[in-house]
């Protein structure tokens, strides 16, 4: 059994996929790119801007079924270039400052829409 979950308060799906579903005890988060959900746009202002965009995203979701980050357990961090770790890592550690998330973080050749990060995540119900 499956839930699958969407909120007007996050981007919609610019895909054949949801914003999350809700399986097993767990929510999974697609990834989440930096467009602001009021204007449909990628945020300005460079990797930060966008890292931080990219996790109001995220908690909008899980605040859509009453959670919050931290009932996030894993998360995937995919970054344009390995060069912006650190600063994505200083905002990150703003959301997550305390039981951080299991994380993997790659680098990848492209992103959609040509965004600098996006993040996926699993939380518990």
């Amino acid at each position: 059994m499956k839930t699958i979950i969407h909120t007007e308060k996050a981007p919609a799906a610019i895909g054949p996929y949801s914003q999350a579903v809700k399986a097993g005890g767990f929510i999974f988060v697609s990834g989440q790119i930096p467009v602001n959900p009021a204007t449909g746009e990628v945020v300005a202002g460079g990797v930060e801007a966008q890292t931080k965009q990219v996790l109001e995203n995220l908690t909008a979701i899980l605040n859509s079924q009453g959670l919050g980050l931290d009932r996030v357990v894993k998360t995937s961090v995919f970054i344009k270039d390995m060069n912006d770790f650190q600063k994505i890592n200083a905002v990150y550690a703003e959301y997550f400052n305390s039981e951080a998330p299991a994380r993997a973080c790659v680098e990848v050749a492209r992103l959609p829409k040509d965004v600098l990060v996006e993040i996926e995540a699993i939380a518990v119900v």
